[in-house]
Order: C-alpha cells, then sequence, then structure tokens
C-alpha cells in the first residue's frame, strides 16, 4: 500500500458490501463507480465513473473494487436521488456543479446541506430536455425529501465539518459505522462488536440472543438490532 491512503481512519468496502448499506444493486454500482460502454448505430459510446475513487491511485488497491468511507456516503446520497426517480444525468450535473464550488464529494459536505438546492436546481437545467419531467414540484420535492435527510440524517460531523461517522439506523443509534473503527465496518456502537459477527454468533447458537450478548460482552437488545441490520441487507 502506498503512503497516500492508510486503511485506518479510510474505511474499506468492497463494492457488493457497499451496494447493500445504500440499498442498491451491486451491478448498478459497479456501472456508476467504474463506468460502462455500449455499441450505437454512431459507433461504440461511454459513460465515465460518477467520481474517481479513495483508493483510485493506491497501488495495492487501485484494481479492486472497495470504496473509502467518503464514496460510501456519496454513493448513499446518489442512491436516494436515483431510488425517488432522479435521472442520473441529472445527479452526475449535480455532483460536477457541487465538486466545482464544493470541492471533493461534496455530497454529504455541510455546505451542501444550504447550497444544495440552488446545484440541483442548475443542475436539471443544464441537464437538458430529457429531465422535463422533473416540474418545479418535483424539484422541491427532490431537494427536501432526498438531499436534506442524506445529509444530515445519521451523519455526525467533526470540527472541520467533515463527516466523522454514520449511524444507518439514526433513531436508535445501536449501529454505526466509523472509518477508525473495524475500517468502517457496521459495528454495535458502544461496544466495537461487528453486526455481522453477531448476527453469525446468532446463528451459530440457533438463535439463542441471550448466549450470544454473554460471549460478547453486549446487550441481548444489541444482538437483534446486529440480526435485524444484517438481514435487513441481505434482503
Amino acid at each position: 500500500m502506498t503512503a497516500s491512503h492508510q486503511l485506518l481512519g479510510t474505511g474499506l468496502y468492497p463494492l457488493h458490501r457497499a451496494a447493500r448499506l445504500v440499498g442498491e444493486d451491486a451491478r448498478t454500482v459497479r456501472r456508476w463507480l467504474k463506468g460502462y460502454s455500449w455499441k450505437h448505430p454512431d459507433g461504440q459510446r461511454a459513460s465515465a465513473p460518477l467520481w474517481a475513487l479513495q483508493y483510485a491511485e493506491d497501488a495495492d488497491l487501485a484494481d479492486e473494487q472497495v470504496l473509502g468511507f467518503r464514496d460510501l456516503l456519496e454513493l448513499r446520497t446518489v442512491a436516494r436521488f436515483v431510488q425517488c426517480g432522479v435521472p442520473l444525468r441529472v445527479v452526475r450535473e449535480t455532483i460536477q456543479i457541487a465538486r466545482e464550488d464544493l470541492g471533493d464529494y461534496p455530497l454529504h459536505s455541510r455546505r451542501f446541506v444550504t447550497d444544495g438546492r440552488k446545484i440541483f436546481l442548475e443542475a436539471v437545467e443544464r441537464a437538458g430536455d430529457d429531465t422535463k419531467i422533473l416540474d418545479i414540484r418535483d424539484r422541491q420535492f427532490a431537494f427536501e425529501s432526498v438531499i436534506r435527510p442524506s445529509l444530515i440524517e445519521g451523519i455526525e460531523y467533526g470540527a472541520n465539518s467533515q463527516a466523522l461517522r454514520w449511524y444507518p439506523e439514526p433513531k436508535r443509534k445501536l449501529i454505526v459505522l466509523d472509518p477508525a473503527l473495524q475500517f468502517g465496518e457496521p459495528i454495535i456502537a458502544e461496544a466495537g462488536v461487528p453486526t455481522d459477527t453477531l448476527a453469525a454468533a446468532f446463528k451459530a447458537e440457533q438463535g439463542d440472543a441471550q448466549r450470544v450478548a454473554r460471549l460478547y460482552r453486549v446487550t441481548p437488545q444489541a444482538v437483534r438490532a446486529a440480526v435485524a441490520f444484517e438481514q435487513k441487507l441481505a434482503a
């Protein structure tokens, strides 16, 4: 591994795992982040990746399909856009405009909370005629229901306005993704035990949450939360 990237504090997510964490199909995510090409009557055409991944310049990981924590949070917002019907062309324009104003990985920055509506509307205009489906009401809906929740809900920021960690179930805050802990994998917040470890132990112990809790020194509630979380990802 080169000195430019350190696994500790950066996060490490195989593409298929990242896709599950944001609720998207792995093949779709691969097309977004790796780019793709297709045949056209005018010749071969290609679509570039939405952005360069954190490990893009790492000698050991550049060819691997892995994401860093900041990649994961950007992907989370992109997935929310697309799941709400925003055309990918608009998403691409949003990223480009936001990057020009806010720097790399702009979609989960605090500044995008305040500037996001203006950036998104400009992206819709830049994207062209095929986005007429997004009328004024739809644009407002997209901003309020996609951008704001994706940036604010469950994200904890540091003093430098960078995202420190993500609570995927923010109302309970039992589970957290923190790039400084367990390479950013989902863990029980208070105990630091990975959710997939608890889910595997729960299965091995034939659903005995009390025994698993004793083995890993967590609460039965934490065991059940980990199992439910992993089952949700698998579904």
